[in-house]
């Protein structure tokens, strides 16, 4: 990692976004991405509104993905200032930057979210291994003599009988979401490899991933809160969605445990409930100094009284960061520390 200050290491690309945006002086924050995201980035940029005298910040929920595309498009007040993201940056979206002139980019982790397995409060209770969730979403899985076929699981019970008698019929989020990207890995993944070891068969890579289309998966687009209300309509469905909406949901909604524990708060912060992951916002320091506001919209976001133990985010469901860990995150926010390389573990 390196840090710097901006207006001695970026000077000529602000330079350069000066002349193509005639000064940027009047230009508002634009921020992009993650769903589960989006209600953390959206009350910060309302608190920022309103605490300093820069205007309130346009957000907008793109996904994950869709939301990288546009970010590393380039560099210019026609394209976002920062983005979110409910998995780390890959590889091949940093190329992307770096290919487009996005060079300096600072990382925020900002918290911890859960993937919830949810349905209706009214509905039965659901306890499940991810072994079970992989056979019960995978496209396909294997038969007795370890050949992959078609997922032939129509109900819960085709798996367990100790699971509910109801028709396999999951709402989760597009493959552009972030969070259907941390659900293969941690959920679906993870599941293949449990199934894998309990028949001895080999389970490709490719076929461990792989969601069924079939009618039992449902992509539901980038809002979590249509996924809700969904299950709400459907007491017999099931979703996939972040903790934060459970948090604000809990009155019509609950949360199946996944491997016997429950996604709660303390849960999701130790890591101990198995479909756990980071959260992050991305910033483009190139435009910091042009943009206004930047800098001090990741300072808020970075504050105690935002994302700290008895912060406003806590109260959306965000899972906080250990203490040594946010003040980290303050230097790099106050110095714009940037990314020198691509992120790894992807």
């Amino acid at each position: 990692m390196k840090s710097h200050l901006i207006p001695t290491v970026l000077l000529s690309s602000v330079v350069a976004l000066v002349a193509c945006s005639g000064g940027g002086g009047s230009q508002v924050i634009r921020i992009v991405g993650s769903s589960t995201v989006f209600p953390f980035s959206t009350a910060v940029a309302e608190s920022f509104g309103v605490r300093t005298r820069f205007s309130t910040p346009v957000v907008e929920s793109t996904g994950t993905g869709g939301g990288m595309r546009l970010f590393c498009s380039g560099v210019g007040t026609d394209t976002p200032d920062l983005t979110g993201a409910s998995r780390r940056m890959t590889p091949s979206e940093f190329q992307l930057c770096q290919t487009n002139g996005v060079r300096d980019i600072v990382e925020l982790p900002i918290g911890f979210d859960g993937i919830v397995i949810a349905n209706v409060s009214t509905g039965p209770d659901l306890d499940i291994s991810r072994g079970q969730v992989w056979r019960a979403l995978a496209a396909q899985v294997p038969a007795d003599d370890c050949t992959l076929i078609d997922n032939p699981n129509v109900s819960w019970t085709d798996i367990d009988p100790s699971l509910p008698d109801l028709r396999i019929e999951v709402f989760g989020p597009p493959p552009t979401s972030g969070t259907r990207d941390a659900f293969v890995e941690l959920g679906l993944e993870a599941g293949a490899e449990e199934v894998a070891a309990e028949t001895g068969c080999e389970i490709p890579d490719v076929a461990a991933a792989r969601v069924r289309e079939d009618g039992a998966w449902i992509d539901s687009g980038e809002n979590d809160n249509a996924i809700v209300q969904t299950l709400v309509n459907s007491p017999t469905a099931y979703g996939v969605f972040g903790y934060s909406f459970l948090a604000q949901n809990g009155d019509r909604i609950q949360a199946a445990r996944v491997d016997g524990v429950a996604p709660d708060f303390e849960a999701i912060a130790s890591g101990d409930y198995p479909i756990s992951r980071s959260m992050f916002v991305y910033a483009k320091a190139q435009h910091v100094g042009v943009v206004p506001g930047i800098q001090e919209y990741l300072q808020e976001f970075s504050s105690d009284d935002a994302w700290g133990e008895f912060g406003y985010l806590t109260d959306r469901g965000l899972i906080p960061l250990p203490e040594f860990q946010r003040q980290a995150m303050v230097a790099r926010v106050d110095t714009l520390e940037t990314m020198t390389e691509a992120p790894e573990g992807h």
